[in-house]
């Protein structure tokens, strides 16, 4: 079952997970270690990460790393892009009310 990638973020576990292996690929039990909770609590957040294409296995031997995906992240990005040039608008005519404000107060 696909999850929804906004699902996936929510949790602060599963944004620390996407953080570790955005710097290396992991196996779960090296992400265990990083975490205060047991591996298999750590294979429950791997299964929502995989779910929504945010991460991916690649196996060595016996062990399963995995890795970020950075293309399913760009997606959300792009997503999130059409807001921040509003929030970017928005917070300029702020600064320059701001600035106007000060002006006429400090004459």
């Amino acid at each position: 079952m696909k999850q929804d990638i906004f699902q996936a973020i929510a949790d602060p576990t599963r944004r620390a997970i996407l953080t570790l292996i955005a710097i290396q690929a992991l196996t779960p039990n090296a992400m265990a270690e990083k975490f205060d909770m047991t591996r298999q609590a750590v294979s429950k957040h791997i299964k929502v990460l995989h779910d929504c294409e945010l991460i991916t296995p690649k196996h060595s031997g016996r062990e399963i790393y995995y890795h970020f995906n950075a293309k399913k992240m760009q997606e959300f990005d792009h997503w999130l892009a059409q807001f921040r040039q509003n929030w970017e608008t928005q917070f300029n005519q702020l600064d320059q009310l701001l600035t106007t404000i000060k002006d006429q107060t400090t004459k």
